[in-house]
């Protein structure tokens, strides 16, 4: 079961990963999904963001929506 965000992407990291804050004072590094990669919808830095997250690390994410 994964519990979705909304976050703002604050810095683009090496490979492929985004720093995306989440409730102001959280921080999640999150990679693109394969629904969003796949049909080329490029993340620029301030943009609103859906994240997916484990129940296992609520640290990491995968990025699946673009607002």
């Amino acid at each position: 079961m994964e519990n979705q965000v909304e976050g703002i992407v604050d810095a683009q990291l090496p490979s492929g990963l985004y720093r995306v804050s989440v409730d102001g004072s959280r921080s999640i590094t999150a990679h693109i999904g394969g629904g969003v990669e796949r049909n080329f919808i490029r993340v620029l830095v301030g943009d609103r963001v859906v994240v997916a997250l484990t129940p296992r690390d609520l640290t990491r994410g995968r990025i699946v929506r673009k607002l």
